[in-house]
């Protein structure tokens, strides 16, 4: 099947980078979404994620490289048309109700859905009941999520979503969740970028690192935490075993046993994407200038 989103070298260099000391804003990103995947984008300020997006976008041209959304270069109508993005700093008309923008946004867009893909959308994002109600009347939330449905309209093959769930209170982030899982399922693909990494080891399939323009890892989230040891409950009291893994669970079981330990419950510990963020990050020269 053909990729959501396939960048092969990508590559960016703004003028007069190299003349104040920088390196390229990205140096050959190699990038894969397959197609109802959700990959988080993460890295901190100035590591290449808004080129990398402005690229996908078309607003920007990669320096060498390529980028191709389902199949089509970035930057074409045919890639446009295949590509919904929802960004970080966005501003609709205040006085356009919520319907009124879902019916411009699908005449840009080109999409047929018509009356009943703004109703679908609108459900989708909680906001069934809210079609006639105007942006201007909206919280920073409501709008949130509007521009969410807004990136749906004509099913996309790829979703760009830069810092969705920013706005939003828990209850929030929780419907937001549920609408990348049905994305997911119904074969739509995700890109997630975000510095909220704990939403994004909820939902990612698999996380994308960059720094200092490189990709320095990837992987699912379970993978790049990493074994965290083996927590044992006992009569004894809590018994932190941080070198363990899950294959020593039962030998270690028979030891405490043998000498006379209750043992009451066992957890297996992983360490979080957090702490895998930071440690690649660090790696790899810190935050970049």
């Amino acid at each position: 099947m053909t990729a959501a989103l396939q960048t092969t070298e990508l590559r960016k260099q703004y003028p007069g980078a190299q003349r104040k000391g920088r390196g390229d804003a990205l140096g050959g990103v190699d990038l894969t979404v397959a197609p109802g995947e959700i990959v988080g984008l993460l890295g901190p300020n100035g590591a290449g994620k808004s080129t990398l997006v402005k690229i996908v976008c078309g607003l920007v041209r990669p320096s060498g490289g390529t980028a191709l959304i389902a199949g089509q270069e970035a930057g074409t109508r045919a890639a446009a048309a295949r590509l919904g993005y929802l960004a970080e700093l966005f501003r609709y008309p205040p006085w356009l109700t919520a319907e009124a923008l879902l019916t411009t946004h699908q005449r840009l867009a080109r999409s047929g859905g018509g009356s009943g893909e703004r109703a679908e959308l609108l459900d989708l994002v909680g906001l069934g009941d809210a079609a006639a109600v105007k942006v201007g009347s909206m919280s920073k939330g409501m709008q949130q999520r509007l521009g969410l449905a807004q990136s749906l309209i004509g099913r996309p093959a790829l979703v760009l979503l830069d810092e969705p769930t920013s706005a939003l209170d828990p209850v929030g982030r929780a419907l937001v969740r549920d609408v990348l899982g049905e994305l997911s399922a119904r074969g739509q693909s995700v890109l997630l970028s975000s510095h909220l990494l704990a939403e994004v080891e909820q939902v990612a399939d698999r996380v994308a690192i960059i720094a200092r323009g490189q990709l320095i890892a990837e992987g699912s989230p379970r993978d790049l935490g990493g074994a965290g040891g083996v927590e044992f409950e006992l009569a004894s009291g809590t018994s932190l075993h941080p070198t363990l893994t899950r294959d020593d669970i039962p030998d270690e079981i028979e030891r405490l046993v043998a000498r006379g330990e209750r043992v009451y419950g066992v957890r297996e510990l992983r360490g979080t994407l957090e702490q895998a963020y930071l440690r690649a990050v660090r790696e790899h020269g810190g935050e970049a200038p």
